[in-house]
């Protein structure tokens, strides 16, 4: 299968323009189409290597592959208008590379950057396009346009026609805390319109004109203005821009609000719990949670700004070397909010100017796996860089790269580190780069930063270290080139396997294939407990009608799923949901969880085993959560099947009714061997 597979596929359900969405499981292709009603099964079906198709209801489409679903989806993906490198591939990275760090290894943790990731990552688009009203701004003003827009006294001066332009940047930026309360909110599961309304109050035109009735207090060094309300000091500050505050409410109101949700009955839980959560958490806001949101960014950013008061040229360099290794993690969203926060205080921040450094260390590094791929005809890796460079260069965002290709090959961040480290060196060699606004480092936003010409020269520096050194020395070790050979053999094709295969592959492969050829009876153990269903009880056509091959389904009792005897796991989708295994004596087996569980994105499945690992009977595959999954209105019938039955003489069931792990679940019988012929 190849190229000319994907293509039938795709011409056969219409073509790319059909397409609105393409996801794939561990043996199906899962297509959302604009208009189902035209495509003929029959035609998708005599397409090479499709092992029968599925229509379904909402102009949803499956496309049965089987063991060789990854490389169809990644071909499909590659053909023109299809977009670049597969999304579960990067998540399955970008999984991998957070589990390395400390929020793997903590719970807490990692929850903890997650609320704040969910609570910046859909209002990025706002702020990229912010950003570059706010690079157009700066450009003028260099080029003596307009007055320093940046400076209040002179942005006053601005005609009309300046004004209404400098208020479409600053519509994100001035209303910045509600976007970021309604999403962290809605990310700790309270009504994220309430959150919305309480952050609302501090930013309300009548609670500014409070000040008109304060007296200035020295509170921690600074002075604030306080005035007494209920008896109560209430600090007034403007909160415009401000994220610290916004996120601890959040924080505060998540669990409240599902507390009320508990003690409120029903039936009228929808006038009372808003009313109780905005009754207790608008005082408990205004007087208490935004002052300290306010001070715990500000201390945080009087930290950073320390560290660049005393050495400039140390900051400089520490700030492009870090980012490389906090991005992976997610631990650069809170230096994120001090940038906006240093411009809402300071007037400018010092921050960006620095990691500009890395992100084009980072796009120069991808430009040479561009130049690499174009080279070597890869056209999958030519796709998926040309996909990571534009969205680098013209939106500063670094993630695609990121996780599409550096974090998949290590000679890559050495590299690139060096680059990092050039840029750094130039900008505090220089004295250091400032800019007035919060912007993505791309080519476009260039003009927004301070000493342009040292922010410029530094920048592609960074980029052509990058790059130079990543075509020269290539980005593929002989580890990484063994690797994505093996993970092209799909679990069908490990009778013929492909030359340049990983050599423990294909001796586990060959290994286990031996076993089988000594034409022994061959017994599958169950996987997990529960009852035996006939596989034509199982409630998903392309296991009930046996085209992926026979088997058997289980209605699980428990919720961890085993490996039913030694071999290799050849297979393992990051959702969790199925497994493909190659076991001793020859054996392909897919173990599906559930019916469309796929959909659930790994929401209430634990992985324990990856792709490539050797493992041995009763070695947990996978624990999942049998409420999340049933509350999801999905089915827990597990399918076990053998993918590769027609290398046996048959294969029967061995159990009926209830099952444990590890009691006999299907038999094998050998296939019959051709008679020798005469001498």
């Amino acid at each position: 299968m190849g190229a000319n597979t994907a293509a039938e596929i795709v011409t056969s359900v219409g073509g790319a323009a059909n397409i609105v969405d393409l996801s794939h499981c561990a043996t199906r292709l899962r297509f959302q189409l604009r208009d189902a009603s035209g495509v003929k099964q029959s035609d998708i079906e005599a397409v090479p290597g499709v092992m029968g198709a599925v229509p379904q209801a909402g102009n949803r489409y499956q496309v049965v592959i089987g063991g060789a679903v990854q490389s169809v989806y990644n071909d499909i993906k590659a053909l023109p208008g299809m977009g670049g490198v597969a999304a579960d591939d990067a998540a399955a990275v970008k999984a991998a590379a957070r589990a390395k760090g400390p929020r793997g290894k903590f719970a807490w943790l990692d929850s903890f950057f997650e609320f704040l990731s969910d609570s910046f990552r859909p209002i990025l688009g706002a702020l990229l396009g912010a950003s570059l009203f706010i690079t157009f701004m700066a450009l003028m003003s260099t080029l003596g346009v307009i007055p320093n827009w940046a400076d209040p006294r002179e942005a006053s001066q601005l005609s009309p026609t300046w004004q209404f332009i400098n208020l479409c940047w600053q519509s994100v930026f001035v209303f910045l805390p509600l976007m970021v309360a309604y999403n962290a909110s809605k990310k700790l599961g309270a009504d994220p319109w309430v959150g919305f309304a309480i952050m609302a109050v501090v930013m309300l035109p009548g609670f500014a004109a409070l000040k008109d009735f304060t007296e200035s207090k020295n509170v921690f060094g600074s002075q604030v203005d306080v005035v007494q309300v209920l008896g109560l000091p209430l600090t007034i500050f403007n909160y415009s821009s401000q994220v610290f505050p916004p996120l601890l409410m959040a924080a505060v109101l998540g669990p409240l609000y599902k507390l009320l949700k508990r003690l409120i009955p029903e039936n009228v839980q929808l006038i009372f719990v808003p009313f109780l959560s905005m009754l207790i958490m608008l005082p408990l806001t205004a007087f208490l949670i935004g002052p300290i949101g306010v001070y715990t960014g500000a201390g945080l950013a009087n930290v950073l700004k320390s560290i660049n008061d005393f050495s400039p040229f140390i900051f400089a360099i520490l700030i492009p070397l870090a980012y490389p290794f906090m991005v992976p993690l997610g631990l650069h969203w809170p230096i994120n909010a001090i940038m906006l926060l240093n411009i809402q205080t300071l007037g400018y921040d010092f921050i960006q100017g620095p990691m500009g450094a890395w992100n084009f260390s980072c796009f120069g590094a991808t430009a040479g796996v561009l130049f690499l791929a174009w080279r070597e005809r890869d056209a999958q890796m030519r796709q998926t860089a040309i996909g990571g460079l534009a969205a680098g260069l013209l939106g500063g965002i670094s993630e695609p790269s990121l996780y599409g290709i550096h974090l998949r090959f290590k000679r890559i961040y050495p590299r690139m580190l060096v680059g990092c480290l050039v840029g750094g060196l130039i900008i505090g060699i220089g004295g250091g780069v400032k800019t007035s606004a919060f912007v993505f480092t791309s080519l476009l936003t260039i003009p927004a930063f301070s000493n342009m010409g040292l922010y410029a020269v530094a920048v592609l520096a960074a980029f052509v270290t990058s790059m130079v050194l990543v075509i020269l020395s290539g980005y593929r070790s002989p580890e990484d080139a063994a690797e994505l050979a093996a993970a092209e053999v799909p679990v069908a094709d490990l009778e013929g396997p492909k030359a340049g295969a990983s050599a423990s592959t294909l001796i586990a492969a060959a290994e286990t294939r031996a076993v089988g050829d000594a034409g022994q009876t061959l017994d599958i153990a169950a996987p997990l407990a529960g009852t035996v269903l006939a596989l034509s009880e199982v409630p998903d056509p392309v296991f009930s009608r046996g085209t992926m091959g026979p088997g058997v389904g289980i209605e699980p009792s428990g919720d961890t799923v085993y490996a039913p005897a030694d071999g290799i796991v050849v297979a393992a989708q990051p959702s969790g949901h199925a497994f493909g295994l190659v076991l001793d004596g020859g054996i392909e087996l897919l173990i599906h969880v559930g019916i469309d569980t796929v959909q659930l994105k790994g929401e209430g499945f634990d992985v324990k085993v990856t792709k490539g690992q050797k493992v041995t009977a009763g070695t947990p595959l996978v624990t999942f959560d049998r409420k999340i999954i049933e509350d999801a209105g999905y089915s827990l019938v597990t399918p076990v099947i053998v993918l590769n039955g027609k290398k046996f003489g048959s294969v029967t069931t061995a159990a009926d009714g209830a099952v444990g792990v590890g009691d006999p679940l299907l038999r094998l019988a050998p296939a019959a061997q051709p008679a020798e012929a005469g001498l």
